[in-house]
């Protein structure tokens, strides 16, 4: 069975937040003062998210991503990832800071995950420490040369923020001259807990530029459909580099993803303020055929794109990315 919106977009790709806990503040997903955490019986269990899991794959979904906050930070998570590996998902990918990670590889290895998304804003020790207010520089470098050991495949997630990290643009890239990893640099979201912030400086063209200044060569790549990264190629590079348009939403006429926050809600795009709370559904004693029937009707009334979710939202964007699982 396929999922399909009203637009006519094959929904294959679940990105489930596990928790909105995180123990690597960041500038970019956390404000200064933290975030309100809301109590563990608010958040999905594993044994809701498993039941959600199997009904979404009956509509059609192959590929499931885990994000958070940070998903190690929650206990029995290898258990969870192992009970949601027999659900008949042809790819499961994890998104981590690194933190918690590494004593973890050899099980993710043996157990097929498809990649791992590694957060990672600067190869700097001090500007890591600016960003983050962590002293886990060494510990997320640890762990990234551990995932190239493992072989592992492994994104790198950068979020360019002007004044912030800029300068290590080419330093980035470099590693993906040296090892076979995805160097992938993300506008800065127009809300990162403090509200709106009006579009970014260091948007995908000037990130391009940055790029081209360095490596003339670069060539582009054909996208597979539903990427959201535009992805380049540069000679002698054992790994590609890619450009994640998220504030300037180039990508949406092919999104083939479906959000559900920690707290169960159903986001069709990540600029909604989530359609219905699947969570709820559950516990007033939904049958599985009534939670696949929510989705659907959910998925056939998804926004043209990322700019008409916003402007269906009755408030300005202003959560932090940790609550929303990115």
């Amino acid at each position: 069975m396929a999922l399909i919106d009203n637009h006519g977009r094959k929904v294959n790709y679940l990105r489930l937040a596990v928790t909105d806990r995180c123990n690597l503040r960041c500038f970019y997903c956390m404000p200064e003062e933290g975030i309100d955490y809301v109590k563990r019986s608010d958040l999905l269990s594993y044994e809701e998210m498993i039941r959600l899991v199997k009904c979404l794959v009956d509509l059609g979904i192959q590929k499931l991503r885990i994000t958070g906050g940070e998903p190690f930070l929650r206990k029995e998570m290898m258990e969870f990832l192992a009970s949601v590996s027999t659900l008949g998902l042809k790819e499961i990918n994890i998104t981590t800071n690194g933190t918690l990670t590494l004593p973890h590889i050899p099980a993710l290895k043996s157990m097929g995950i498809h990649s791992i998304n590694l957060s990672l804003d600067t190869l700097d020790r001090d500007r890591f420490f600016a960003i983050t207010r962590r002293q886990n520089f060494d510990k997320v470098m640890e762990t990234f040369h551990a995932l190239m050991e493992a072989e592992i495949r492994t994104k790198i997630n950068m979020v360019v923020m002007n004044g912030k990290n800029t300068e290590d643009i080419i330093a980035m890239a470099e590693l993906a001259r040296e090892f076979p990893v995805d160097v992938r640099y993300i506008e800065e979201m127009p809300f990162n807990g403090t509200g709106r912030s009006g579009g970014p400086e260091w948007n995908h063209l000037h990130i391009l530029e940055r790029l081209k200044s360095a490596y003339p060569q670069i060539k582009r790549q054909s996208s597979k459909p539903g990427a959201t990264a535009v992805t380049f190629a540069v000679d002698g590079f054992k790994g590609n580099l890619g450009i994640i348009a998220a504030y300037s939403r180039t990508f949406c006429g092919s999104c083939n993803r479906l959000r559900i926050t920690p707290q169960g809600m159903i986001r069709t795009c990540l600029y909604d303020e989530g359609i219905f709370n699947i969570r709820d559904m559950m516990r007033q004693g939904a049958s599985d055929q009534q939670l696949k029937d929510a989705v659907v009707e959910a998925v056939s009334r998804r926004a043209k794109d990322g700019f008409e979710a916003e402007e269906r939202r009755l408030n300005l964007a202003s959560e932090s990315m940790s609550t929303i699982g990115g």
